[in-house]
């Protein structure tokens, strides 16, 4: 709002004050009158991971989701099971990765250690 202050342009439609000093101004008067409008001060911004580190440590933690390509032979099938919570504890315990621990232990148990 250049030439106009907004005491000027207190009490002023949009259509007066658009007629007085142009559309653009009759726009910013509308926006700066609007009690739900408000403007985002970025120079008090801090990073993440200083105001909420464990949240932070959490979402890295957390495996992405990938989308899975085509296999050329597949060899692998995705499957649902119910196991035991005991079991299951054991098996997410082994860290990133332990899906293929999972089925390396299972070849194991089935066709014998020579199996991998």
């Amino acid at each position: 709002m250049s030439e106009a202050t907004e005491r000027d342009l207190t009490g002023m439609t949009f259509h007066e004050i658009a007629a007085k000093y142009g559309e653009e101004t009759a726009i910013q008067a509308g926006i700066a009158a609007d009690p739900d409008t408000w403007e985002l001060d970025m120079s008090k911004a801090r990073p993440a991971m200083e105001v909420m580190p464990d949240l932070v440590e959490l979402l890295e933690r957390e495996e992405p989701q990938r989308e899975k390509g085509p296999q050329d032979a597949p060899t692998k099938e995705e499957v649902v099971i119910q196991l035991d919570s005991d079991l299951m504890a054991v098996f997410r315990g082994m860290g990133e990765g332990w899906h293929l621990s999972a089925n390396a232990i299972l070849r194991r148990a089935v066709f014998g250690d020579s199996a991998s």
